[in-house]
């Protein structure tokens, strides 16, 4: 992974980024002596050079298990008990998978994430005459969303296979010892995974919440904890603050913050990063936003939305930057055809690689973007792989409690999230 700076210099010099470095540091010792807001949910800073073998070999034989007894699994569970999974398999699977009727791994399908009555009605007239599974995720177990899915597709594996068998095809994720998940597979005997209990939803995508759904759809667990326990080691409180990447990109951040720029706009041009950002946007959003502070997280995907959003990010109020995420290699060859007619007058394009062509779009657009006011951060992987997506995931985690803490923030709790339900749970006279 690579991180770039040097297209903010014209809004904050680097004498501006690095008279943050001792706040960046200090920061960053803070996680990693436990010392800051929210300590006790700050497993996540060593985690990926802590997970055993064997656990990693259970996560694998339980997904293995359940891809013989099924064809459809659906991983029930909302915010981080999804975007990161979603994020992980979407940006490694085929763009059609769903059209495609031969596969190696079960299809993953990911519900409980709303309240949607027509989406939970399509959802188990769809998988009618499938085998299914399903893995809960759920630290309580009485989260509205996601405990109302688990409740139908529950009696629906239940009514279609009988209860002995459904304990096969039901897998719990959920807190170690309480909760009511957790007394709920205890009584029904599902296999249990245990969510840490110093391991926020965010934060979770390198335990069992992210881990089994991906083993699942087929993909190299082993790969993905590697390139996050890479790194964890090369952004580690020993690492210097030139050198650390994590470091360098909250002190950016937080410059442009003080600078008046309170929107992020994490930038793809590749489609199979979508879901990514979705998971960068609660991590960033929970994480920052409470105290009346906080930098704003939006994404778009490239070039689809400059035909939509492109004019506000170019002419529009400067209060934004962006950080482009961007893929080096794509994973296929195609190039454009000539054609003898050329009415659409694009024969200067022909035999060039379509990535090629998506380049230069993307630098044209950097640079049309730095014009027009709008500072930019640079981010770049060599390709799409499990062991570059568990780098990144560790990078905007270890970046992102960063610069909470340069923020004055706890980036670990979230007591805005409570609002909604307690106005939810009176109108329905709880």
């Amino acid at each position: 992974m690579k991180l770039s700076v040097k297209n903010i210099h014209n809004f904050v010099s680097e004498d501006e980024i690095l008279a943050l470095k001792a706040d960046a540091e200090q920061s960053l010792k803070m996680l990693h002596n436990k010392t800051g807001c929210g300590n006790d949910f700050l497993g996540w800073v060593n985690l990926p050079s802590q997970i055993s073998q064997s656990d990693v070999d259970d996560i694998q034989a339980t997904a293995d298990k359940l891809s013989k007894l099924a064809d459809v699994v659906i991983v029930i569970g909302i915010g981080g008990s999804y975007l990161g999974a979603k994020s992980v398999i979407e940006a490694l699977s085929h763009s059609f998978g769903y059209l495609q009727t031969e596969r190696k791994h079960p299809a993953v399908i990911f519900a409980g994430q709303n309240i949607s009555e027509d989406y939970a009605f399509e959802l188990l007239e769809t998988i009618k005459g499938h085998r299914v599974a399903a893995v809960v995720i759920s630290k309580s177990g009485t989260t509205i969303e996601p405990a109302i899915t688990f409740r139908l597709i529950k009696k629906y594996i239940e009514d279609a296979c009988g209860i002995e068998a459904a304990r096969e095809r039901i897998i719990a994720v959920t807190d170690k010892a309480r909760g009511a998940m957790n007394t709920i597979a205890q009584k029904h005997g599902y296999k249990m995974f245990a969510i840490p209990d110093d391991v926020g939803g965010r934060f979770s995508v390198l335990t069992p919440v992210g881990l089994l759904p991906v083993a699942i759809a087929g993909f190299d667990i082993k790969k993905l904890v590697e390139g996050a326990a890479d790194m964890e080691k090369a952004t580690d409180a020993s690492t210097a603050f030139e050198q650390n990447q994590a470091c360098i990109y909250a002190a950016a951040r937080n410059a442009l913050y003080r600078k008046g720029k309170n929107i992020e706009i994490l930038a793809n041009f590749n489609p199979k990063l979508h879901s990514f950002a979705e998971w960068w946007k609660q991590l960033y959003g929970e994480s920052e936003g409470k105290n009346g502070k906080g930098i704003f997280p939006a994404s778009v995907n490239f070039t689809t939305d400059l035909h939509s959003l492109g004019q506000y990010i170019q002419d529009g109020k400067r209060m934004l930057f962006e950080t482009v995420l961007s893929v080096e290699s794509p994973k296929h060859k195609l190039t454009v055809p000539a054609d003898e007619e050329n009415i659409d007058d694009l024969n200067f394009i022909a035999n060039k690689r379509i990535d090629e062509i998506n380049k230069c779009a993307e630098e044209g657009t950097v640079l049309a973007h730095i014009d027009g006011g709008v500072p930019n951060i640079h981010i770049s992987i060599p390709e799409i792989s499990e062991y570059n997506l568990g780098q990144l995931i560790y990078f905007f985690e270890k970046a992102c409690g960063i610069s909470g803490y340069m923020l004055g923030v706890n980036p670990f709790d979230q007591p805005g999230v409570e609002a909604y339900k307690k106005n939810m749970f009176r109108l329905l006279g709880k």
